[in-house]
């Protein structure tokens, strides 16, 4: 019995090494005075130490390989006994006369081994004689280590072609039936560890069968060692035999490790040409083995056996590996009901891999895959554990891996149902995967259609979902994500105007059911895009032919206003604001005026009553007169209009200097170059001189409240803007409007109140130096301005 304290077992270790040494000792003494009968008497009692019980399998394999070592230094003494004319025929007689069976054996295979090398007798005979004699020891521990030596003594003196050991006739059929029987009985053996020992031990057993795996599975690898094994001795002897084993000893941890060593030590083609026969033990194996794993291992070699050369594809198309493989797991499935989610999906994950590599061409059979896939998953509700997600997750990124096209995949019409069985968070990682995917591939979608079936499985980034409130997720995630769904937006593309409408009309459609927080990711690049197409139409109002359903850019612009009004409705009025004038912009430029006018109308509506933000208000009045000034289309009532509302809007700022600001901007819109009929120089004083009463009122609201009037920061900039109208032939702007604002700025400067500004002396020299820059250039712009007096800050 083997015993659990591990001092104890240590003890034992210590006792049966030192039994060995002092025995090897003797026989080494026998050895070096050529007295046989002395070294086969204490060799045979070092051996006896393996008799032992009282050790694990790792312990027994220390003693063993101590013995091994010895058995080696024995073996070369016998050698030179018979080249001193002892004979080998006795010297294998005398051995047998041992008196344990263990020893008796353990000397057996080494004389065996110098008897095979004499050539005395053939091979096969002592083969036959020494694996026959073997089964003399039944313990599961002594026994495996007994078999392995006699494997490892003799797997470089198997009758094989070309070996010198080859006989007469039929020899390797010899050699492999040799291994055979030593392989069958050292699984029985292995097999046979798990019933030694009481119940409550069992775990520990079948770790230490783990450990000893090796010595069972190195007969297969001799076995695909044997240069006369060809296809038809191992389609026909070798697989059936094994697999034969394999099944019968209905042994979970056996029947994986041989089904996985069967897979790596044989050649790829072999498999190929017996799948027939290697996948109909599948069904067969214990139900709790993990088939998957070795299937899927099996899938992987084929695979890269068929992605290694173009030459060896015929083969799988003449053994109908496909077919073959699916039927397979179909029928693995079966057998095994309680099989997990994430075997089942790692089971296709991997023969879908193998299509791809092995039908790069036939669509059918990838979705023939998917399909299998969605019908074992039917019924199981979404997938929640996390080995199976990302499982799921392989095997929809393997088409796009393989034709970096997520056209093809669009293709696969059970792709999209496979996505249904996965969680929101996987659905999310699979949607980042496809767009990436596009992104890298730079791949074009052109169609509707199309389009509605990327949104279809990109639906993740699209809305919510009900499985997570939007409250639970990573804010910078988040904007990742919608990122990414933006930057696909702008990669939608036909050249066919019709086409791309109904392309815009499609993504509308779905990012519209996106929510408050995605909408401002999501509106921007879609009127981007739609505003790319006006551009293309431009110039073109009404189809010549009169067709009403053709796609002019009044059209357009009537779905970007129902799309940008989406997001004053969710708390992003500014981003709305630009928007609308973007749109207004293109509107003019397709000189559509009733369409600019709406969607200035719309801004200035934004403005009034959802921006209250002093800031947010600045920058939308800029960007207002901005926009406005550049507007062409606009007849002198309209324009009066908006201008009239821009101005007023300005001079309402909540702080005075950016009033002031504000205000000289407007000055901008009553004069227009280029446009004659849009220049009025009076308006322009007005505006300039309303700005100078601010500047002052800002001024003295400073002094009241600071007992400093500030910077004459805003005086300067006003300067700058009667310094520009004067040049552009503004009559309304005199020099002695400039001269007097010169000398206000100087008093203003010299002043005890005013509080000293590097930048605005900076400014003020600057503008100083263009002014006598402008006098020295000569000709009209510089008799213009030689009337002009340049003062410097004192």
């Amino acid at each position: 019995m083997m015993l659990d304290g591990t001092e104890d077992e240590e003890k034992f270790l210590a006792a049966g090494i030192a039994g060995l040494q002092q025995n090897s000792f003797y026989m080494h003494r026998a050895l070096d005075s050529n007295n046989l009968r002395d070294a086969l008497k204490y060799s045979a009692q070092m051996l006896s130490e393996l008799r032992t019980s009282k050790l694990s399998p790792h312990k027994y394999y220390e003693l063993y390989m101590r013995a091994f070592d010895q058995l080696r230094k024995l073996e070369m003494f016998f050698e030179e006994e018979t080249r001193r004319g002892c004979s080998i025929i006795d010297l294998y007689e005398l051995v047998q006369h041992a008196g344990n069976i263990l020893p008796r054996l353990y000397l057996l295979c080494t004389v065996g081994s110098v008897y095979i090398k004499s050539k005395e007798a053939p091979a096969k005979d002592v083969l036959k004689d020494l694996v026959e004699m073997c089964r003399g020891i039944q313990h599961p521990v002594r026994g495996l280590f007994l078999r392995s030596y006699l494997s490892q003594v003799s797997r470089d003196k198997l009758p094989d072609i070309g070996s010198e050991y080859e006989g007469d006739a039929d020899t390797v059929a010899d050699a492999v039936e040799f291994v055979l029987q030593n392989f069958t009985e050292m699984n029985k053996l292995w097999v046979r560890m798990q019933h030694q020992g009481p119940a409550r031990e069992k775990e520990k057993r079948e770790k230490e069968r783990s450990e000893l795996r090796d010595l069972v599975g190195k007969n297969l690898h001799v076995l695909s060692q044997i240069e006369g094994v060809d296809l038809d001795m191992y389609k026909d002897v070798v697989l059936p035999r094994v697999l034969e084993q394999v099944v019968n000893c209905k042994d979970e941890l056996a029947q994986f490790y041989l089904m996985d060593c069967i897979i790596q030590v044989f050649p790829d083609e072999y498999h190929l040409q017996t799948l027939d026969v290697l996948l109909g033990a599948y069904p067969q194996l214990q139900p709790s083995v993990d088939i998957k794993t070795v299937l899927s291992q099996l899938m992987e070699r084929l695979s890269n056996y068929a992605a290694s050369s173009a030459d060896v594809l015929p083969e799988f198309l003449q053994v109908e590996a496909f077919s073959k493989l699916s039927n397979a797991i179909g029928k693995v499935i079966e057998a095994q009901p309680d099989m997990p989610t994430v075997g089942v999906v790692t089971l296709y994950s991997s023969l879908l891999t193998f299509t791809l590599h092995v039908h790069p061409d036939r669509l059918d059979y990838a979705d023939q895959v998917l399909g299998a896939c969605v019908k074992k998953l039917s019924g199981k509700g979404k997938i929640e554990d996390n080995r199976a997600t990302k499982q799921i997750v392989a095997l929809l990124s393997a088409p796009l891996e393989k034709y970096n096209d997520i056209m093809i995949a669009l293709k696969l019409s059970n792709y999209p149902r496979v996505i249904e069985y996965v969680d929101i968070r996987t659905t999310k990682v699979m949607a980042t995967v496809i767009i990436q995917s596009i992104m890298k591939n730079g791949t074009r979608i052109s169609t509707s259609e199309k389009v509605e079936a990327l949104f279809e499985l990109i639906k993740g980034l699209i809305k919510d979902s009900d499985g997570i409130p939007n409250d639970e997720l990573d804010e910078d995630d988040f904007k990742e994500e919608q990122n990414s769904v933006s930057r696909l937006i702008q990669m939608l593309y036909n050249d066919d105007p019709e086409e791309m409408f109904k392309i815009i009309d499609t993504v509308r459609k779905h990012i519209l059911t996106g929510g408050p927080k995605r909408l401002p990711f999501t509106v921007p690049p879609l009127v981007f895009s739609s505003l790319k197409l006006v551009r293309q139409l431009q110039g073109q109002e009404e189809n010549p032919f009169g067709d009403d359903a053709s796609t002019t850019p009044k059209k357009i612009f009537q779905l970007l206003n129902q799309t940008i009004e989406t997001l004053s409705g969710v708390l992003a009025p500014e981003l709305a604001l630009q928007l609308y004038l973007q749109c207004a912009e293109a509107a003019n430029d397709c000189e559509l005026e009733p369409v600019a006018y709406e969607f200035f109308t719309q801004a200035y509506i934004l403005y009034e009553e959802e921006i209250s933000d002093s800031r947010a208000q600045i920058t939308a009045i800029h960007l207002i007169i901005g926009t406005l000034q550049r507007m062409h289309v606009f007849g002198v009532e309209n324009r009066d209009t908006l201008t009239h509302k821009a101005t007023g809007y300005s001079a309402k700022l909540l702080k005075k200097p950016d009033q002031c600001r504000a205000v000289y901007a407007c000055s901008h819109l009553f004069w227009v170059d280029d446009h004659d009929n849009m220049k009025d120089g009076e308006r322009v004083l007005l505006c300039l001189k309303r700005a100078l009463r601010i500047a002052n009122a800002a001024q003295q609201m400073a002094n009241a409240a600071r007992g400093s009037t500030g910077s004459v920061m805003l005086f300067i900039e006003i300067l700058n803007k009667y310094l520009y109208f004067f040049e552009k032939g503004n009559l309304q702007v005199t020099v002695a409007a400039i001269q007097g604002l010169i000398e206000l700025i100087m008093n203003e400067m010299q002043s005890d109140t005013t509080t000293p500004d590097p930048a605005a002396n900076a400014f003020l020299a600057s503008t100083m130096r263009y002014i006598e820059f402008q006098k020295q250039k000569g000709g009209a712009v510089g008799e213009k301005y030689e009337a002009i007096k340049v003062s410097h800050a004192g």
